[in-house]
């Protein structure tokens, strides 16, 4: 088995025998004085789009040990930071439509991961529960040894480093989300979206 790349990537060929440069659509910097600015934004987003897609695999896999599938299991993920949303926030919070969400809310109800409870505060709300003990031991073990792994590298950083991390997974995590947003509302599938 051959190793992954690192470092900066080189070009790849694509299918009609030409090189494309990856992953930008524009350079960071143009002039041949920020050459090494360059290469760094090119491994920068290199670095992006694998962990992304890893990260996608692993959900995946992850998914299929739990006995979910990938979406309802992002939902549950989403779900755990709250411990418990409308199906309308659900929605807004995943791109997905509300009746996407009822047909979520329904399998994983069936698989005793939520419940449906009214809401105190207003009756007519339904709100969607997470049934936490079942959570902790069907799928939180699943990612235990990932996350044990994660905090053994982030342990070698400051906490300068830190915050700095953070920070950027934040203004990452705001980027895909207008994504998501511009996606799901680009119209037909198969069409790109208009620029804005």
């Amino acid at each position: 088995m051959s190793e992954e790349p690192s470092g900066t990537p080189e070009p790849s060929a694509s299918a009609d025998g030409g090189a494309w440069e990856v992953p930008w659509a524009e350079p960071f910097a143009a002039d041949e004085e920020q050459q090494e600015r360059a290469q760094l934004a090119a491994a920068f987003g290199a670095a992006i789009r694998r962990t992304s897609s890893l990260m996608q695999l692993m959900g995946q896999a992850a998914a299929e040990r739990i006995g979910l599938n990938a979406t309802d299991l992002n939902c549950l993920n989403i779900l755990s930071f709250s411990g418990q949303m409308t199906a309308g926030q659900l929605a807004r919070a995943t791109g997905l439509t509300t009746a996407s969400i009822t047909g979520v809310a329904d399998r994983l109800e069936e698989a005793g991961y939520v419940r449906r409870e009214r809401d105190p505060a207003d009756r007519r709300r339904v709100v969607i529960r997470l049934v936490l003990d079942r959570a902790i031991s069907d799928v939180a073990s699943v990612f235990l040894p990932m996350v044990r792994a994660w905090q053994k590298s982030a342990s070698r950083y400051s906490d300068d480093e830190l915050r700095l991390i953070v920070e950027f997974y934040g203004q990452m995590e705001e980027v895909i989300r207008q994504h998501i947003v511009v996606l799901r509302d680009s119209g037909e599938p198969g069409r790109s979206p208009a620029p804005r």
